[in-house]
């Protein structure tokens, strides 16, 4: 192995200004002047000359690539500033304040470019704030200082965007940008870390590959992405550990305990059933007080990597959603104090068990090749990139918690229900109307029906909803515009889907 921290060390304590501040100095010369090339594309856009829309396309395409040579240290050390180059096109809700902050900068700017009527007031607004910021970026660096642990934190963070985000497509979906720029940050990563071969491997391979829906993200994680990170002593991306802490013998003697439910009727498994990866197969559940439960039954694999609970998130921690549950008069109907938070305590421990990561693909991931058809690798390409799925449901669990720190977790509005209103039942934010959490798609071949409302009965009919771009709703989250799948295209996804089937204990 190479001396990684004695390279990051000298990288860090070179005499005079620093190393990394004067590379982020050098740099944002040509991010700022890619910038306000920008500016200027968009002040000449005339909607009756289609060229001029083209040319600040490319113009927007350079400025993505040269922010990407500055993100792994915008990123971690001066997140508002990257908020404003590199945020989502939409609102994004700063709770529990109910404040939202409205979209601004690079990923916004693609947004109004890509759309049938074109806002030129706003994209010279938004375009302007990008340029002023990155021409602001030297001031940051007054006093700048950072410890090593910091520099190789900020690294190991880039890696994962690069791995779950940059080349699926994430921030860049409409440009297709996403490959060039995984080059550009992996380039400034061997800034940092000096004389690494196996980074500039990395780099030479995504140079060679730049198409992006035909792109092997497959190969790329396994060839060189994962072995970079178990070469640099980072976390395995594809190997997530779900901390336990508690009595699990006991968690799962309550787990199917009739006794826990008011009518001592009903189980945590009545509606969470191992054989069918803890979920029910049901439209939606019967309720205890007549009639069906609201929404359908999601699984409670991988609920321990979820930072929002329910199909609303309402509650944080699966604590709360244990009691929740417990004392609903639909679900548990538990109606006393003999609920005791010893027993609370031994259900999560329990539920955070449930993270088998024995999937086919797991196994392919840990060195398997024979555990993948080359359908099924196929399928986690298009998953991963022309598809777009792997910009919702992130990698490694295929939920929505967002990397690289899988803190948060989105939620997402697809087509508008008259009947449920999502989130905005419990946050009254015009934004959640018809939001819902989005769940793990792993098990989801084994645990039909799908969505909020068991709408549909086949993994078919769900690549068919999103292969037409959703309902296009007024507030839908998700692009409007159609993937362009084949028939071929759609079998391979549908047979990746299979790949994440879970071995049943």
């Amino acid at each position: 192995m190479r001396l990684i921290g004695i390279c990051l060390l000298l990288f860090l304590l070179a005499p005079g200004e620093r190393p990394v501040t004067a590379y982020v100095r050098n740099t944002q010369v040509g991010f700022a002047a890619s910038a306000r090339a920008l500016q200027q594309a968009v002040a000449v856009i005339d909607e009756h000359n289609p060229q001029s829309i083209t040319d600040a396309k490319v113009a927007l395409k350079d400025c993505r690539i040269n922010y990407k040579k500055l993100s792994f240290f915008l990123e971690y050390f001066f997140t508002s500033e990257a908020y404003v180059f590199n945020s989502p096109a939409r609102y994004e809700i700063d709770e529990p304040y109910i404040e939202w902050e409205t979209p601004v900068g690079l990923q916004q700017i693609e947004a109004l470019l890509y759309d049938s009527v074109i806002n030129k007031q706003q994209l010279i607004q938004d375009a302007e704030v990008v340029a002023n910021t990155a021409a602001d970026i030297p001031s940051l660096l007054y006093n700048f200082s950072a410890t090593d642990q910091q520099i190789r934190e900020s690294v190991e963070q880039e890696l994962n965007r690069i791995m779950t985000l940059y080349i699926t497509g994430y921030d860049a979906p409409l440009l297709k940008s996403g490959i060039e720029e995984a080059a550009a940050s992996l380039t400034a990563i061997s800034e940092v870390i000096k004389d690494n071969t196996d980074i500039q491997e990395a780099i030479n391979y995504l140079h060679q590959h730049t198409d992006f829906d035909s792109f092997n993200r497959l190969e790329f994680l396994t060839v060189y992405g994962m072995p970079l990170q178990q070469q640099l002593g980072y976390p395995a991306l594809f190997n997530h550990k779900n901390d336990i802490i508690g009595d699990t013998v006991l968690g799962r003697k309550l787990f199917f305990d009739n006794t826990l439910s008011g009518n001592k009727t009903r189980s945590c498994a009545t509606c969470h059933q191992p054989d069918k990866h803890f979920t029910d197969g049901l439209v939606r559940n019967s309720s205890l007080l007549g009639g069906q439960l609201p929404r359908n039954t999601p699984g409670l694999n991988y609920a321990g990597f979820q930072h929002a609970q329910f199909w609303d998130g309402r509650v944080k921690t699966l604590e709360e959603q244990i009691v929740t549950v417990l004392y609903s008069k639909e679900e548990m109907g538990a109606t006393d104090s003999s609920i005791t938070k010893e027993m609370v305590d031994a259900l999560v421990a329990y539920v955070r068990t449930l993270a088998p990561f024995n999937a086919p693909l797991d196994k392919y991931l840990a060195g398997d090749h024979n555990a993948l058809t080359s359908q099924q690798q196929q399928g986690f390409n298009l998953f991963m990139g022309k598809a777009q799925c792997g910009t919702c449901h992130f990698a490694p669990v295929f939920n929505g918690s967002t990397p690289p720190l899988y803190d948060r977790t989105e939620f997402e509005v697809l087509d508008k229900d008259s009947i449920d209103a999502g989130r905005y039942g419990f946050f009254k934010v015009d934004f959640y109307l018809n939001a819902f959490k989005t769940p793990t798609v792993r098990n989801t071949a084994a645990t039909a029906p799908y969505m909020h409302d068991g709408r549909y009965r086949t993994m078919e009919e769900v690549i068919d909803f999103y292969e037409k771009g959703g309902l296009n709703t007024s507030n839908q989250t998700m692009s409007t515009q159609p993937l362009k799948l084949t028939a071929a295209e759609k079998k391979s996804i549908a047979a990746f889907m299979e790949a994440l089937t879970d071995e049943v204990p």
